[in-house]
């Protein structure tokens, strides 16, 4: 049974450790999350600081979306958004990876304390018992401070969460 983690899609594009696992790992992503690459491939905006960094970053982002846009990555995405809550087939992203898309409802439980998109991935790490991976360090924060009950690593905390036994402790 591969590890789980609930992410958001745009650090599986940034962050290539992630996908270059020791051991089977699945990343549970919520559809929103997924929409965002679309945005942040049309803005303007910089993702990165260092323009070098930037195009890097966003030539990644297009890699994914275009694998993801592949007629059965997107079937299997498709086949989620017929039910809320429903989790997409797995893809697979690498030897030890893949990605499972879930779609999930903001039913705005921490709406004061998190945006929509924060909102489901911590609803999706409840539901599904994962843990959140994240690289804000100020979501983590709030997540204490709201005693949001899920596990969350730092991306920096990565390889210790996979090699880790089990995910018992919650915040």
């Amino acid at each position: 049974m591969p590890k789980q983690f609930v992410t958001e899609a745009v650090m599986l594009a940034i962050y290539g450790e992630l996908l270059l696992t020791p051991v089977p790992v699945e990343y549970m992503i919520p559809y929103t999350s997924l929409l965002e690459l679309y945005e942040f491939l049309a803005s303007d905006e910089p993702l990165m600081s260092n323009n070098e960094d930037d195009n890097h970053v966003k030539e990644k982002i297009r890699e994914l979306v275009d694998y993801l846009d592949e007629p059965l990555n997107k079937k299997k995405i498709q086949k989620a958004l017929n039910m809320p809550w429903a989790k997409s087939p797995y893809i697979l992203i690498g030897e030890s990876t893949r990605v499972s898309v879930v779609n999930a409802m903001d039913t705005a439980p921490y709406g004061e304390f998190f945006d929509p998109v924060e909102t489901e991935l911590l609803l999706v790490s409840q539901r599904e018992q994962a843990p959140l991976l994240t690289d804000q360090p100020e979501l983590i924060h709030r997540i204490i401070d709201a005693s949001v009950p899920v596990q969350v690593f730092d991306i920096d905390d990565f390889q210790f969460a996979v090699e880790a036994d089990n995910f018992t402790h919650h915040i």
